[in-house]
């Protein structure tokens, strides 16, 4: 138990620094083996620093927000499909977006450098076997 919480606490550490140091200019990617509590972390992050965050999980995700990155064209739209659909209100770099199990929608994965320079919200990505999607 206390080899996992050395884990969550480095992660977190990591996290905290990316946040500060990169200031929404990259989106972070957690990769690793499954059911190892990347999301459960990830998302304990949001809670913690943000004031605000939605946790897209492309495992489970219903078809309508699948298909929001099949099309970039309109930022406005996807954000506030994203806001309507999991019931959160945004705010302007003061959130995060978290695409868990991102390796299941490749577009969304395609769309992320696209929603960085857009420079709203910060976002993390969480998947295992990510590299071989």
């Amino acid at each position: 138990m206390e080899q996992t919480n050395v884990f969550k606490r480095k992660i977190y550490q990591e996290m905290l620094k990316w946040k500060e140091e990169r200031q929404g200019e990259t989106a972070l990617l957690i990769e690793g083996a499954r059911r190892i509590g990347k999301s459960t972390i990830v998302e304990e992050f949001a809670k913690n620093e943000y004031s605000s965050y939605i946790l897209v999980d492309f495992s489970k995700t219903a078809t309508e927000i699948n298909n929001l990155f099949n099309d970039l064209s309109d930022l406005n739209y996807i954000f506030l499909r994203l806001q309507l659909n999991y019931n959160v209100s945004l705010k302007e770099r003061k959130s995060l977006i978290i695409f868990d199990e991102v390796q299941n929608n490749p577009k969304a994965r395609q769309a992320i450098k696209h929603l960085v320079k857009d420079h709203r919200y910060d976002y993390i990505e969480t998947g295992s076997l990510i590299s071989n999607k």
